[in-house]
């Protein structure tokens, strides 16, 4: 009978907890339509351009009063009833789910944009504040008579099934940063639905309470406390067909964003233009934030009953002889209420994302599932309080994932799931119930899709520069010729990019252009003491007799340079000499010079080495102050090496004392 089944499904309802669905594997960038459950402005950008689902379930079960050790119960020896660990609490709690998607599509519709069509199924439980002592009296076999003080509770089950439509979208893209949004509209259709709220509500149960005369005794049940109680209409049938329900329908709707950081974003520049090579995962950081099932299935044909419970003596009889709950509560109880037609919220959520890209195939993230539904709201489907860190490796075709889980009411959990080609299946507890002597939680999920990748930009000559937007794909060349390597159209060993003449030949020191010379002799200006004179590569480009007559003009003024006694200190009546050499250098600016200093041998070798070298370069510091390039210049000592007449004369020796500017022929 129907007040059997309600009955056990109640009982049950405290051994069930729900997390998310598909737990680590909607974390995968390659999961598809799979990424809208979560955050539909996932589907955007996303890595696949085309992704059937044709099937997947994900299913959980877990609870905070019963745990098992799944080794021993595989031992025939083994009893559900008296093996497992209770841990009974005045405040138990569960919820689950069941969530099924079906046939579902996903596809790009540009660069920027994609949208999703998809079906599901979902059934969700809840049970709030249950007294876990009174299904530990329930469950003793040994104990005749119980009393249950159930206090206050509510429970909720609800299915239904969901057909919905995604659209995302990029919103701001400046390469080094990138935001999507994206929305689901979904109309749903119930399925189902009962549930239950009870106020301050005792049960005294006594096996042998009631006389049924002639030595015959049964059950008899005394209660207190109030009972709210409401259920899709089709429940009451005693047919057991079940048949879905006419007026149960509604619209759901979810939205999210991602943000992406790309501090890589040079790394995607090809032929000079950024591209979104959208096969790649380009951000380093990626942020999502959505808030998922706002909405309500309206049971308008829903039946909902209130009772006052308050009664004593009760026959057993008479419950177990009842038609269904609702005879039984209307034949022994006080009605407080009674209506048609309720609404059942959906468990909407807020879900906050992280994903740390560590190189392309290696991944942390960090998810959170937060329940906004307040408990008072007692027609209200629920998620559980959530966090997860899940490290996973991926790839195009393969995809692995280690869920770590703290759920609100169940605790910490260890889970494992993989992504094969079409294959995807995984656990968010599998390793922890394994591992666990008192495992109170468990889950799976698995399915089948066909995905469409987007395909793999090469790049063959291994420049930078993807092949489709490389001018020359076999040949390694910069972004900025189109991937293409320089020329040298003149083939004067200077790349065309370099070039400044890339017509003319010329020298790469001169950025491949030809050197000038102003006055055509052949020789460049640069090196062409005479620039607007023709001459000789032996005269540095002067006519000999120009050469001839600098040189003499200056060794008649070196002559005259003198110097303080033993000192490289000038004197000053030497001064007028200087800045007349000074007038004669600056005539031809692109002729080098040699100072020479010279003495006699009076003082000993050394000495007079020195001295030489400080005199000349007291020469080259006086012309450098008066504006000749110091470049022009070199100072060299001589000492008493190069005498120009004999040192044992008081006349010899004087004319040794001197400084010479030669002029530095070129080769």
């Amino acid at each position: 009978m129907k007040k059997t089944t309600l009955l056990l499904f109640f009982i049950s309802l405290s051994c069930f907890v729900d997390a998310q669905s598909f737990i680590g594997y909607l974390s995968d960038n390659y999961s598809g339509v799979h990424g809208l459950i979560s955050n539909p402005a996932n589907i955007a950008d996303s890595r696949l351009k085309l992704d059937i689902n044709l099937a997947g379930a994900s299913g959980f079960a877990a609870n905070d009063y019963y745990g098992i050790n799944i080794f021993d119960s595989f031992k025939d020896t083994y009893s559900f009833n008296t093996d497992p660990k209770k841990t009974p609490t005045n405040d138990n709690n569960g919820l689950g789910n069941i969530d099924v998607l079906g046939p579902s599509v996903m596809f790009s519709l540009s660069e920027k944009s994609s949208i999703a069509v998809f079906t599901r199924g979902r059934f969700f439980f809840n049970a709030n504040e249950l007294n876990g002592n009174s299904i530990e009296s329930l469950d003793d076999e040994d104990v005749a008579d119980f009393n249950i003080n159930e206090g206050n509770f509510d429970f909720l089950a609800n299915a239904w099934a969901e057909v919905g439509i995604t659209y995302a979208r990029v919103i701001w893209d400046d390469r080094q940063n990138f935001l999507k949004g994206g929305a689901s509209i979904k109309y749903l259709k119930g399925m189902g639905s009962i549930y239950g709220v009870g106020n301050n509500v005792t049960i005294n149960y006594d096996e042998d309470g009631t006389d049924l005369g002639g030595g015959q005794t049964t059950g008899s049940i005394s209660s207190t406390g109030f009972i709210n109680y409401g259920r899709f209409d089709e429940f009451d049938n005693d047919n057991y067909e079940y048949e879905v329900p006419d007026n149960a329908s509604g619209f759901a709707f979810d939205v999210g964003f991602v943000y992406e950081w790309r501090p890589d974003y040079y790394d995607y520049r090809s032929g000079g233009a950024f591209k979104n090579e959208r096969a790649l995962n380009k951000y380093k950081l990626k942020l999502g934030l959505s808030i998922t099932d706002i909405g309500s299935i309206n049971y308008k044909d829903g039946i909902k009953e209130g009772y006052n419970i308050t009664n004593t003596g009760v026959s057993e009889d008479e419950f177990d002889n009842a038609d269904d709950i609702g005879d039984f509560l209307n034949n022994f109880y006080t009605q407080t209420d009674a209506g048609v037609g309720y609404d059942v919220d959906l468990p909407t959520a807020l879900h906050f994302n992280a994903d740390y890209n560590f190189n392309g195939k290696f991944y942390l993230n960090l998810n959170t599932d937060f329940s906004v539904m307040k408990k008072s709201r007692k027609t209200a489907n629920r998620v559980a309080n959530n966090v997860s860190l899940t490290p996973r490796y991926e790839s195009k075709w393969f995809g692995f994932y280690l869920p770590l889980t703290v759920v609100e009411g169940s605790g910490f959990r260890i889970g494992a799931g993989l992504r094969a080609g079409p294959l995807y299946l995984g656990s968010g507890s599998i390793i922890s119930a394994f591992a666990s002597d008192n495992n109170r939680q468990a889950d799976v999920y698995a399915g089948l899709k066909i995905p469409f990748f987007h395909k793999d930009s090469k790049d063959k000559d291994g420049d930078g520069i993807l092949d489709k937007y490389d001018d020359c794909p076999s040949k390694p060349g910069p972004v900025e010729n189109n991937g293409c390597p320089w020329g040298d159209k003149d083939k004067d060993d200077v790349l065309d990019n370099e070039d400044k003449c890339p017509d003319e030949k010329g020298p790469a020191e001169n950025n491949g252009c030809p050197w000038t010379d102003t006055d055509g002799d052949g020789i460049p200006d640069k090196d062409d003491v005479c620039v607007n004179t023709p001459g000789d590569a032996e005269n540095n480009g002067c006519p000999k007799k120009v050469i001839e007559k600098v040189q003499k003009d200056l060794n008649e003024y070196a002559k005259v340079i003198l110097f303080d006694y033993g000192t490289p200190v000038i004197n000053q009546e030497s001064y007028e000499v200087l800045n007349d050499i000074v007038k004669i250098l600056k005539e031809y600016p692109n002729a080098r010079f040699m100072i020479e200093g010279h003495t006699d041998s009076t003082s000993s070798s050394g000495w007079n080495q020195r001295l030489s070298e400080n005199r000349a370069n007291s020469v080259l510091k006086f012309l450098v102050d008066n504006g000749v390039n110091p470049s022009r210049l070199t100072a060299k000592g001589y000492g008493e090496t190069k005498p120009i007449a004999p040192n044992d004369t008081k006349e010899g020796r004087a004319l040794n004392r001197r400084v010479e500017i030669n002029l530095i022929k070129s080769n």
